[in-house]
């Protein structure tokens, strides 16, 4: 959860940055981009990586985070807030900024539904849908954060929704911080849960067990399932469909983007092309995920 969240914050970061540096606003892209650098050193140091993370393992997690780790987590949780009222004061008080995304690509909340949008993209538009509450995984319905929602559905109203998305993710983290467990980060199931990295390059049991799990010998349930979470643009999901065996015969995943960036065509009419920028910056949408 503290990884998800951490994440949320970081691609907010990057929606905000870049939205108002396509608008001129430069100081608020260095500003997020400074908090994103801290967010990277985290993820680097929890999963080794600082971008292309893998983190996250079938029955749990690839390793446990030291108290020192968490500590500073907890400090950066804590002093976030402030950091993004400050960027809000930076933005609200400009006139250009207000000028160039009040009334500017409105999205009624039916248009929003019927385009399948989520995310903040949804929420903009006044429809508090998000998985979180209405269809809690992790533990989310036993913590206390709120879901930001717009009342227009315009550029400004997005652009509302990540800054207070980013300020309940901090609180998330905080309280997560304060009440994570001890105890181990892997399930014990060793027919689906890979052996610890350390006992693999060790223990020859462990080497083979790895081996066996990987190299296809997993022997799957027959059935299927689909699995949804609440990405940062939006619901991403998965439907996994499986005939036995350690290859899936049917998967599809679910990318927010693809949804989210088919709005474009409802948006753009009426418009000037200088509002163009506007629009798709407030749609927060990433072109590799659309292909899914």
């Amino acid at each position: 959860m503290i990884g998800s969240e951490l994440a949320r914050i970081s691609a907010h970061l990057l929606g905000l940055g870049a939205h108002a540096m396509d608008l001129g606003a430069m100081s608020v892209f260095l500003y997020t981009f400074t908090e994103r650098e801290t967010l990277y050193n985290f993820f680097e140091y929890l999963t080794g990586a600082r971008l292309t993370v893998s983190y996250g393992r079938i029955g749990g997690v690839a390793r446990d985070a030291t108290d020192g780790w968490l500590a500073e987590v907890r400090a950066f949780a804590r002093a976030f807030p402030k950091k993004v009222d400050e960027w809000e004061r930076l933005l609200v008080a400009n006139r250009i900024w207000r000028i160039r995304n009040e009334g500017v690509g409105v999205l009624p909340r039916e248009t929003a539904l019927a385009h399948g949008a989520t995310g903040p993209c949804l929420r903009g538009s006044g429809v508090p849908l998000d998985l979180r509450k209405d269809a809690p995984y992790f533990g989310y319905e036993t913590y206390d954060f709120d879901v930001p929602v717009g009342t227009r559905g315009d550029c400004y109203d997005r652009f509302l929704c990540r800054l207070a998305e980013m300020r309940q993710s901090a609180r998330i983290v905080e309280q997560a911080v304060d009440r994570i467990p001890k105890g181990p980060v892997l399930a014990d199931a060793p027919k689906y849960v890979l052996p610890a990295k350390t006992n693999v390059m060790t223990g020859m049991e462990e080497l083979i067990h790895q081996f066996m799990l990987v190299t296809g010998e997993m022997d799957t349930p027959r059935g299927q399932v689909a699995a949804y979470v609440e990405n940062p643009k939006g619901i991403h999901g998965y439907f996994l469909r499986s005939e036995g065996g350690a290859a899936p015969w049917r998967m599809k995943i679910r990318g927010p983007s693809f949804a989210n960036v088919s709005l474009i065509g409802a948006l753009l009419p009426g418009h000037l092309l200088a509002d163009t920028m506007a629009i798709l910056a407030s749609l927060d949408f990433v072109m590799g995920e659309c292909d899914r």
